[in-house]
Formats: structure tokens, sequence, C-alpha cells
């Protein structure tokens, strides 16, 4: 499993989204309040997109803890931006460690994490990977579960679907394929995020001209809420919209 975030709003340091609240990201990384069985701690990797302009984002990614890193403490501390989606891993036993297996995923403007675990793999989802291009197959980052995911979100937003429901029909589809599989999707392309709960934890807060998404509430403070169990979560920095998930 995974920990994973999403931040729009005014402009802000890596370090204020991943370092600094009581119980960031980077602490997740080594003490996670609810892994749901899915591991422990999240030392397989770490990644994290912003974005410096009007253009495509930047990524960092290692597959190390990234309490091991000097350079991203570093970076967080002098880098700004009004979007961000980081994520630190815990990969599924058998799945490669390696700087491609960690979100998050990109192409153009988006940016793509996953948090849990597709049941059966790979065999569960076989007929949902054949729909794929070729060539989609051949150049993913990794072989792992969530690199098909991201595949498979991608194809429907190449296909001109809605965010939000390329999110909600790849879940639904998995689902259906995989049952039991745990598929906390992340998507965004810096103006707005899209965010699934399927499995796992998400919670939301909101503030006057920004939103923060994230598997585990930063601090104990108020203005955190959980997000429903099956559902689909639509936000810009001025508006969070909640709706069911679709099944099959």
């Amino acid at each position: 499993m995974c920990r994973h975030l999403v931040y729009l709003g005014p402009p802000v340091t890596l370090a204020e989204v991943l370092f600094d609240p009581p119980h960031s990201l980077v602490r997740q990384s080594w003490a996670p309040r609810d892994m749901r069985g899915g591991g422990t701690v999240n030392a397989d990797g770490f990644g994290v997109g912003w974005y410096p302009g009007e253009g495509e984002p930047v990524r960092y990614r290692r597959a190390q803890p990234i309490w091991s890193d000097p350079t991203i403490a570093q970076l967080a501390a002098v880098t700004r931006a009004g979007a961000v989606l980081a994520a630190v891993r815990s990969a599924t036993v058998g799945m490669a460690v390696l700087d491609g297996a960690a979100a998050p995923f990109a192409e153009g403007r988006w940016l793509f994490s996953h948090n849990g675990v597709v049941r059966g793999w790979p065999d569960a989802v076989v007929p949902l990977a054949a729909g794929l291009p070729v060539r989609d197959l051949l150049t993913l980052d990794a072989a792992t579960d969530s690199a098909l995911l991201w595949a498979l979100v991608r194809q429907r937003l190449r296909a001109g679907d809605d965010p939000g429901d390329a999110v909600g029909s790849t879940v639904a589809d998995v689902a259906a394929a995989a049952p039991g599989s745990r598929l906390n999707l992340l998507l965004t392309d810096g103006r707005r995020a899209v965010a699934s709960v399927a499995g796992h934890a998400l919670s939301v807060r909101e503030s006057p001209g920004s939103v923060l998404l994230a598997s585990e509430p930063h601090d104990d403070g108020p203005g955190w809420r959980a997000v429903p169990e099956g559902h689909l979560v639509l936000a810009t920095a001025d508006e969070v919209r909640v709706r069911p998930l679709p099944t099959r």
C-alpha cells in the first residue's frame, strides 16, 4: 500500500506540504496510522510532482525511503508550487522496487497515483490489459498494478473521457475483474483533482482558495473530513464535490 496527497491552491513550498505538518507525508512514510493490513511502513520509494507554471509538471522519483534522501528535503525547502501530487510507496510483495515504480506517473499535464493493491495480479486483469494498445503495455513505467491502472485511466483520458469518469470507470472495471482490490486512485492536471475511495481511507481539508486531499490527515486540527468508502471526489481549489463510484 502507499500514502498519497494532492494540494491545489496558492503557491506554497513543497516543504509546507511534505515535511512541515506534524503528521506529514514524510512522517507517514515511517509512522502511518491507517495501513489497513497493507504493510507497516512506506519505505519502497517516493515521488513528488509539481507544476512550476502553466506547462507540464516536474517530477522527482526515487526507489528509496523519502527520509533517506537529503536532496528532496533541500529541494522542498526552496521550491514553490500551487499544485502538488506526492506519494510514498509500500510495494506489494513480488513487485519491483525501482524509480519507475514510484508515483506519480505522468503524461502531458496529468499526474497519477494509486494507493492499494489489485487482487489476483496479474491474471485477474489480463482481459482489461488486453484492451490496451501493445505499445502502452511495452512502455509501462514498471511491471506493477499501479502502472497498469495508470495505463487504463490514461487510455480513457486520451479518448476524451471526463477525468471523473475516467477514474470512476477504471475503478469499477478493476473491482469487477479483481474483487477485493483496494483502488484509491488520485489524478490531477494541476487545476483539478479526482480521487477514488475504494478500500483505503481518504480525507479532505478545504480552506478559502485551497484544498488538500490526503490518505491521512496531516494534523489533529479541525477542518478535516473523511470521504465515505465507495465515493469519488472531484475537487478544485474552490470547490469539492463527492459522488458515489459507479459499479459493474
